[in-house]
């Protein structure tokens, strides 16, 4: 899997207008590859592109036309693209009140956005024979949950869930697909998480450079979970192992930090 001998690599992140996607674009950038740098705001898309010397393409890398007209450009401009960092996300909607419309926005970007990116590119990738790297940035709420918000929790199982199928089907076929699974990072959603801050301040909370680190490590032997915070496969072998004891203990955080929830407003 790669770029052809003697040509840099090229890479499309996405969301990579500020925190973890700038940080990966950057880091992939030092390592001397061509990166196509994707953000929904075209000033921070550009802004970033500038930085790392690539190629700002800005849009709504979720939509199917937004998305055509982002993987068309980065063809243009890489010739082809090598590695795919489906990074954009978003943390809309709460509990059961969410509405329809928080619903279908999470399930569109956390989601189909990387659906529609494997659509297109997995094809191209067994057509010449050369493979790829698809990157699922998740989260560590896709492999346990997070109180306080229904929807990012259950989008970000199904993009794990998605990139697991993914996996279990192409690998054999030089696909490459790795799902990034950081806890608290600091960036600007963080802040945005309420009354659940404390819990994720219980462990480190990390810049988001260190988590394009342990990235571009693990680029190195192609692992599927890429956990940047140790401690999520602790917590995740936890819940596997006595699921009950698991969710008492999370529904005992949920009363101690007074998360608010459907019909009987602080817990």
């Amino acid at each position: 899997m790669g770029a052809q001998a003697g040509t840099a690599a090229g890479a499309v992140v996405t969301g990579a207008g500020s925190g973890i996607g700038r940080a990966i674009a950057h880091r992939l950038a030092a390592e001397g590859w061509r990166v196509v740098v994707n953000d929904i705001d075209a000033a921070r898309a550009h802004a970033v592109a500038r930085e790392v010397s690539g190629i700002g393409v800005p849009g709504d890398c979720a939509s199917r036309d937004g998305l055509g007209a982002l993987l068309d450009a980065a063809t243009d401009a890489l010739g082809r693209i090598d590695v795919y960092v489906a990074n954009a996300g978003v943390a809309i909607g709460r509990g059961l009140e969410t509405s329809d419309a928080d619903w279908e926005s999470a399930f569109e970007v956390n989601v189909l956005a990387h659906v529609r990116a494997a659509q297109k590119l997995v094809p191209l990738w067994l057509a010449d024979g050369r493979g790829g790297r698809f990157v699922v940035t998740a989260s560590a709420a896709g492999l346990l949950t997070m109180l306080g918000n229904a929807p990012y929790s259950v989008t970000k199982h199904g993009a794990v869930a998605f990139a697991e199928w993914l996996s279990a089907t192409y690998r054999d076929q030089g696909i490459v697909v790795q799902a990034l699974c950081p806890q608290g990072v600091r960036t600007p959603m963080i802040q945005d998480v309420g009354a659940v801050k404390p819990l994720l301040d219980n462990d480190s909370t990390l810049e988001p450079e260190q988590v394009a680190d342990v990235l571009w490590e693990a680029f190195g032997d192609d692992r599927f979970l890429v956990l940047p915070h140790p401690e999520v496969a602790t917590y995740y072998t936890a819940r596997a192992t006595a699921p009950d004891h698991w969710l008492a203990s999370m529904n005992d955080l949920q009363v101690k930090l007074g998360i608010p929830r459907l019909g009987a407003g602080p817990a």
